[in-house]
Order: structure tokens, then C-alpha cells, then sequence
């Protein structure tokens, strides 16, 4: 059997297989596919896994929430989680895909929403990449079908000339199409989803043809709680999904978890430091961040003023990855209070004149008078002067 050829794209980090036409991950990428970081795991899986599939599934329901949450394989294979939270909800979002219903994926930015939406295509579909980004430019090409302009010129219409979406692509193959951030897209765009979720058809009424999905299909769309009133869903089409709501994480153990492991990835794939020396900083990350989102210190006994930023989960990552690239690059290696808190003050103070007070106030009536935080404190200091 011949092997495929590869296409490259210069710069990309990723191949196209033209015999299959699905990305190829190379040595090069930065960032890979799920579908291609986790593909000794989804192997595994898929050799263990003896339960019923759905139709054109890669893996059963069941061990599509085991590699999402985690677990070790009869064989010894450990399986890392992908999202830490609870059970019940992943099991919803892989039920409600094993259905006709369309998934939503709702939550505040920074509840890994498209990272849990990205790791379920893989599993699902074994292709995370038959995506459409949601914009306030998006067009209703991008949902439905596009031409080539040339081909249309010298020819007129014909399948040859249609470029499919991303959508039309997975209805054709029986995979697994993602759109993000949906509330993002105007109004009439996201209306073009109602016939495809309905009525599993995509007309082309330039040709007089159809695209019927076949079994296999199914969408995840992905919108934050803060984009309400931006571009809200119809009733119409938010009745073809089921809604699923990724919460934040419930306890500060579980979000330092959360953090330090996501970290770690990037770390690996920037050759960062290990993050096992910089847990006592991720640890304070974590606790300024919640108790800024909360409103209340740890312990319960302090109200304190929230800024206008979401200090999301997503964003201590961010914080804690870049203390570590200054750890790295201009320090000893070390995570240290210093490397993390320009980061923070980027992150809480989003409005120069509301933000910087709520910030100062924090800092003279909380971090102060914690104990072990003065390092932290003069770090904090220093940088907000």
C-alpha cells in the first residue's frame, strides 16, 4: 500500500496528508494537535477499550471521559487528565455527543472550555482541527461553503468549485466540527447552524444539491458567560444544543492542581524550569486571584473589592508561565515572587483608575499582614510603583 504524501506549509509545524486530507503533526509544531500530544494515550485506549462505540467513534463514551479525566488502563497505561472537575459534567458533554443534540459548552472565560472542546473531538473524531473561530467578522461561509473564485469563473458552479466548511466537512465525514466562541458571530450567521442541527442537511441551492450528515456528525460550540447580550443565541438555535456549564474551579487545591499541571505542559514544550520549585508561587497566584474574584479573603474574615478582569484560571496560567520564562532566562532558574508580579498587576489592573486602587487597597490590607508574604509583598510593591 502506497504511502500518502505530505504537504507542508512553510512555517506551520503541521503536514497535510493529501490521502486523507487531515493535518499531520510534525517534529517542528508548537503546539500540537491533541489528537497528535496525546496519541500514545488515545492508542492505548482505543486497544483496552471492549465497550459499544457509537458510529464512526473512535472510542466508546466511557473511554472518552477516561481520557479526558483520567485514569490507568488494565494494562498499567496511565491516562492523564485533561480537565479536572466534575465527573458528571464530562460524562453530559460525551452522552449529549452520542446523541442528534448539539453541545454547548458554556462558562466565564478561562473555564477550559475550548480545551475541553478541542480534547473531545480527538477523542470523539480522532481530528480536533475542523474548526470555525468565532468572530464579529465571521461570514456564513465560514459555516456553510465557500467557491473558488476561479473555478466559478471558468466553469460556473460545480462541486468542483465549492470549497467546503469546516462544518460541511464534518457532515460529509461523520466527525466532529467545533465552533468557538458563538456569541461572537452575528446574529444571522449563527442562524445558518439551525438546518444543519435540525434537519442534519446543508442545502446548496447553487447546484440543486444537499450535503446530508452522515452518522457519526455532531457540533461543539463554545461561548463565555460574559459575551451575553453581544450577539445572544436565538431561541431557535439554542434549543438545538444541549447546554453544559464548565464552572470554576471549587477549591483552591483543585485550581493550584489545575495550574501547575497545564504549566508544566507549556514548560516542557518552552524548556522551562520544572514547576515542582515554583508550586509556593503558583500556590500565591492562585489565592490572589481567588480572593479577587471572590470578594472575601481565604479565611472568610476580610471583604475586599473585586477589579473588572475575570482573573480567570487561564490567566494564572498565563501569569505563572511567563514568571517562569523571566525565572529562566533572567533569574536562577527559580520561580520567585518577583518573576510573578508584574504578571499580576497586568492581570487585576485591566482599568488604569479603578483597577490600580482596588490593587493598592489589596495589597496594604491583605498581602501585608500575611504571614510569609513579605517577599511577595515588597515584589508587588516595587512593581506597582
Amino acid at each position: 500500500m502506497p504511502v500518502p504524501e505530505t504537504i507542508a506549509k512553510p512555517g506551520s509545524g503541521v503536514e497535510t496528508d493529501t490521502g486523507t486530507g487531515r493535518p499531520q503533526a510534525t517534529a517542528e509544531a508548537l503546539r500540537p494537535h491533541a489528537e497528535h500530544a496525546f496519541a500514545d494515550e488515545l492508542t492505548a485506549l482505543a486497544a483496552a477499550d471492549d465497550r459499544p462505540r457509537p458510529a464512526r467513534w473512535r472510542l466508546s463514551p466511557w473511554a472518552v471521559a477516561t481520557y479526558l479525566l483520567g485514569g490507568t488502563l488494565p494494562d498499567g497505561t496511565v491516562i492523564t487528565p485533561k480537565y479536572v472537575g466534575p465527573r458528571r459534567i464530562v460524562e453530559v458533554a460525551v452522552t449529549t455527543l452520542a446523541t442528534d443534540r448539539a453541545l454547548l459548552l458554556l462558562g466565564v472565560p478561562g473555564t477550559a472550555k475550548t480545551w475541553v472542546s478541542e480534547h473531545l473531538a480527538a477523542a470523539v473524531s480522532g481530528d480536533s482541527t475542523l474548526l470555525v473561530q468565532g468572530t464579529a467578522g465571521t461570514p456564513e461561509e465560514a459555516i456553510r461553503y465557500g467557491w473558488n473564485y476561479a473555478q466559478l469563473l471558468a466553469h460556473g458552479p460545480s462541486r468542483d468549485a465549492l470549497v467546503p466548511s469546516p462544518v460541511m466537512r464534518a457532515m460529509s465525514q461523520g466527525m466532529t466540527a467545533r465552533v468557538e466562541e458563538l456569541t461572537r458571530i452575528p446574529a444571522d450567521v449563527q442562524d445558518t447552524l439551525i438546518t444543519i442541527l435540525s434537519e442534519k442537511t446543508l442545502p446548496v441551492p447553487e447546484l440543486g444539491q444537499e450535503v446530508q450528515a452522515v452518522p457519526g456528525f455532531n457540533l461543539i460550540a463554545t461561548a463565555n458567560d460574559r459575551d451575553r447580550g453581544v450577539n445572544e443565541l436565538s431561541s431557535a438555535l439554542r434549543r438545538r444544543f444541549n447546554t453544559v456549564v464548565l464552572p470554576l474551579p471549587a477549591t483552591p487545591e483543585a485550581e493550584v492542581d489545575i495550574v501547575a499541571r497545564r504549566v508544566d505542559q507549556l514548560g516542557r514544550s518552552l524548556e522551562l524550569p520544572a514547576v515542582p520549585e515554583g508550586v509556593d508561587e503558583i500556590r500565591r497566584v492562585v489565592t490572589v486571584f481567588r480572593e479577587l474574584r471572590d470578594g472575601v479573603t481565604t479565611d472568610g474574615r476580610t471583604r475586599v473589592k473585586s477589579p473588572s478582569g475575570t482573573l480567570s484560571t487561564a490567566e494564572a496560567i498565563s501569569v505563572v508561565t511567563g514568571g517562569l520564562a523571566l525565572a529562566a532566562h533572567f533569574g536562577d532558574g527559580v520561580l520567585r515572587p518577583a518573576d510573578i508580579a508584574a504578571g499580576i498587576l497586568g492581570a487585576v489592573v485591566r482599568d488604569p483608575a479603578a483597577d490600580r486602587v482596588v490593587w493598592q487597597e489589596y495589597l496594604e490590607t491583605v498581602v501585608r499582614e500575611r504571614d510569609g508574604w513579605k517577599d511577595f509583598y515588597r515584589a508587588c510593591r516595587e512593581v506597582s510603583a
